[in-house]
């Protein structure tokens, strides 16, 4: 376990991105396009759109997107107006950025840094992060609640799509239960074998004490949430909630 987990990750990602990753896939130019005229939606888990009403004036907000990079979210909200940050660990992932971005004529900052590291930004830097399911590729989510809350403006909010873990428990073909929670490699050689050999990279599952918990404890209000299914899979036929998203604010 020489190599940072993280790094491990970065490389993992952008391998699935170089083979069709679906989250490293870019919004088409018509999608821009709709955009542009009012007509959009995005994700934070695989299947739900995000409620409109969960979303600030977005028209000059200014708009993190956590490990957020692909090209399928920061577009739509720069088509609307926002002025756009997006932070990936994955090179891949900030190149599908780069693309739209040019592709379409419009400034992102993009900025290639570890979510586990503290955040390279000032304090009250944005009214809003976009934080799409992805913090089950580090092991500890406390200190990015913490760092979210330091970076938000007063009153800005908070957008996390999040994992129950219930897909960790379960084998490759979602019928049987083969593994207890938590999921953590670096605390099973086992395990990490395993996810070394399967090309998973290093994930983690996460508590509600972590998730949701880790959010109040940081400071922020929890206004809304809702669950999603996979999307596809034994779980999703019997409409088995496997991530949730949640909306808070820094007050």
């Amino acid at each position: 376990m020489s190599e940072k987990y993280t790094e491990i990750n970065s490389k993992v990602i952008d391998k699935w991105v170089e083979e069709g990753w679906e989250w490293g896939q870019p919004v088409s130019h018509e999608m821009f396009e709709k955009a542009k005229n009012n007509d959009w939606y995005v994700l934070l888990t695989p299947t739900k759109p995000v409620p409109k009403d969960w979303f600030c004036e977005i028209k000059n907000a200014e708009i993190l997107g956590l490990a957020c990079g692909g090209g399928q979210q920061m577009p739509i909200f720069a088509a609307l107006g926002a002025k756009c940050t997006v932070l990936d660990y994955s090179e891949k992932q900030l190149l599908k950025e780069k693309e739209v971005a040019q592709r379409e004529n419009y400034e992102i900052r993009i900025v290639k840094e570890d979510m586990s590291n503290p955040l390279p930004f000032e304090d009250e830097s944005f009214d809003l992060i976009f934080h799409p399911v992805s913090n089950c590729y580090i092991e500890d989510v406390y200190s990015v609640w913490k760092e979210c809350y330091r970076v938000l403006r007063k009153g800005g909010i908070l957008l996390a799509g999040l994992d129950n873990g219930i897909n960790y428990a379960f084998d490759d073909e979602q019928k049987m239960l083969v593994r207890k929670l938590p999921f953590n490699p670096l605390k099973d050689e086992q395990l990490y074998r395993e996810s070394i050999k399967n090309n998973w990279g290093i994930q983690f599952s996460h508590t509600i004490e972590e998730q949701i918990g880790g959010q109040l404890r940081a400071g922020f209000v929890l206004t809304d949430i809702y669950q999603d299914t996979n999307g596809e899979g034994r779980l999703h036929e019997f409409n088995v909630p496997s991530f949730f998203a949640t909306r808070a604010i820094k007050k």
